[in-house]
Formats: structure tokens, C-alpha cells, sequence
């Protein structure tokens, strides 16, 4: 089956910037990421093919030679390999005597450049630069000595689960990762209190290996939470429902506030609460990374009463009466 366009897999026009590029790929990404989709074979497939789109195009070399060649480009790095051996054998230099041949590829002199099998077309010495770059990965022209400095890994991304509870406090977790490049790797991370959705932790130098002696890229953990059956969160702050009988709604009261650490706190309810209202408890709510916190708003649902006797129907129709008359 013929391999979709690069620039197709990840859904960007081919005058996509790096930034637009490298958000394309997160996004994708994660919606495929086998930890999000599993037993997904489907899926699967789809991040490897992703992977492999975002890994030549996010290198400015390789996305300038697939450009020109499309996925030929990978037969042309195959014959750089090839043909290095075999120049430096042939005592003329690494395209030998009458030039360089390997597999499907035969670069021969023609006098004003480089053609194809048969001497056919010649390229001018812009291409040319370019064209001994690709072939032979930046050797340099007659100099015999790679050009290329150490360059700094890929960052990678993964996908992070956590309930509501321990984005609260915090947590450690313990899990493996399979970088773009380099084998796969056991880290335990520490994801700190107030962390919210969609929001990247950084893991400084666990991506992907460096090239040529460069330094790692970083890991980010692109954090997700799972809904709670409770609370709801906006932002920093936090609501939770909280249920008042309809008599301490009417004359007031004191009920308990549940919070996410677990403890209840002590909230007066004042007369003629009505259902809906909104209650702030200040500094209650999510923690922050400036040490504040948010507020925890405490929803009133108010619950009439169930299983009415006799007495208390007569009271309520006298009330009713009341208010009527």
C-alpha cells in the first residue's frame, strides 16, 4: 500500500510553519496515543504513522529533501551509505572515477554538473550543494569532515490521567515511555498540586536522544482529568452541590461542605436560602502556583421533606393558608 503524504498524515499544508507542525502532531497524538485507544489496532497504526510523519517533518533537512523527493528520499539516504564505502575504495574520492553509483541512483560527470543514468540533465551549483548534502549527509565539499554539530533531541509528548483528587494534592507517578528515538524508559515523575487540563509538565532531558553528541530533548506530560462525580472545576475555583432541607433553607441554618481532601467544613446557611444559590468559601478551592488558592462555591439544592404525616401536611396547609389568604 503507498504511503500517504506526510503532510496529508498530519492534516497542514506544506507551507506549515514548525509551530503549526509541531501542534498538529501533539493534537494527533494524543487522540491516538495507544494508552487513549486500547486494544485499538486501528489506532494504533495511525500513531505510528503520525510518528513518522512528524519525525521528517520537524527536521528542517528531512522535510527539505522529502519536499524534492518524497519518500524516495529514504533510498537516497540508503545510497549515501552505500556509495560512502564505496567511493572512499575507488581512490578518486567518493564518487570514484567516472562518478557514483548505487542501487536505482547513478550520479556520472558530465562536464557542467551532475546527471542521471546516461548523462541526462545537469543541475546548477545551488543544487548541486544541496543534492551532495542529501547524498552524502552533509560530508562537506572535498573536505572529507562532517559539517553537521551536535543537535539537541526531540521533545515528546505523553498522555497523563489523573482524577481531581490528585491534581488537588498532587502526585508521583511511575510509568514507561517509548520516545521518538532512544529505547523505552522507566520515569517517575512528580506532577504538582493545581495542575489543570490540557496543561504540559515538563521532565527535563527524557525525550528523545540527542544527535551527534547533543543533549536530550524534554518529555512533557500533557495532563487530562477525569470528570468527578462531585465537584466541577473552572479554572482555579471549585463547586460542589450541597443538599439543604427545605426547613433550614426557610428559617437558616448550619450544614457541611464536603471538600476534596476529604474534611467537611461548616457553612450558615441564612434564612430564605433559595435553591440554586451560590455560597463562596474563600481559599477553598484548587491550589495555585503562586501558593494561593481558588474558591470553592457551595451549590444549594434544597430537598423537601418525604413521608409527610399528618401533623406536619396540616402545618404545611397552614402555611400555605397564610401565604394565600
Amino acid at each position: 500500500m503507498a504511503r500517504r503524504d506526510y503532510y496529508d498524515v498530519l492534516g497542514v499544508p506544506r507551507s506549515a510553519s514548525e509551530k503549526e507542525i509541531r501542534q498538529a502532531y501533539r493534537k494527533l497524538a494524543r487522540q491516538y496515543h495507544p494508552d487513549l485507544n486500547p486494544n485499538n489496532k486501528q489506532a494504533e497504526t495511525k500513531f505510528k504513522e503520525i510518528g513518522q510523519a512528524y519525525e521528517v517533518l520537524s527536521d528542517a533537512d528531512k522535510r527539505k529533501s522529502y519536499d524534492r523527493w518524497g519518500h524516495d528520499f529514504e533510498k537516497i539516504e540508503q545510497a549515501r551509505k552505500a556509495g560512502a564505502g564505496a567511493g572512499a575504495s575507488s581512490g578518486s574520492g567518493p564518487f570514484g572515477a567516472g562518478g557514483y553509483s548505487s542501487g536505482p541512483f547513478t550520479w556520472t560527470s558530465t562536464g557542467g554538473g551532475f546527471g542521471g543514468a546516461g548523462g541526462a540533465g545537469t543541475v546548477d551549483d545551488e543544487d548541486l550543494g544541496g543534492l551532495f548534502d542529501q547524498i552524502l549527509g552533509g560530508m562537506g565539499r572535498g573536505t572529507g569532515r562532517g559539517r553537521s554539530g551536535p543537535m539537541r533531541g526531540e521533545d515528546a509528548d505523553h498522555p497523563v490521567s489523573l482524577t481531581l483528587e490528585e491534581a488537588f494534592s498532587g502526585t508521583t507517578r511511575l510509568f514507561q515511555v517509548k520516545p521518538p528515538s532512544g529505547p523505552p524508559q522507566t520515569i517517575e515523575a512528580k506532577i504538582p498540586a493545581g495542575v489543570a487540563e490540557g496543561q504540559r509538565v515538563r521532565i527535563a532531558g527524557k525525550g528523545s536522544l540527542g544527535v551527534n553528541g547533543g543533549p536530550p530533548g524534554d518529555l512533557y506530560l500533557v495532563v487530562s482529568l477525569k470528570p468527578h462525580p462531585r465537584f466541577r472545576r473552572d479554572g482555579d475555583d471549585l463547586t460542589v452541590i450541597v443538599d439543604v432541607p427545605l426547613y433550614t433553607a426557610i428559617l437558616g441554618g448550619e450544614v457541611l461542605v464536603p471538600t476534596l481532601k476529604g474534611s467537611r467544613l461548616a457553612l450558615r446557611i441564612g434564612p430564605e436560602t433559595e435553591n440554586g444559590q451560590r455560597i463562596r468559601l474563600a481559599g477553598q478551592g484548587m491550589p495555585t502556583t503562586s501558593g494561593a488558592r481558588g474558591d470553592l462555591y457551595a451549590e444549594v439544592r434544597v430537598v423537601t421533606p418525604k413521608g409527610l404525616n399528618d401533623r406536619e401536611r396540616e402545618l404545611f396547609q397552614e402555611l400555605a393558608a397564610l401565604r394565600t389568604g
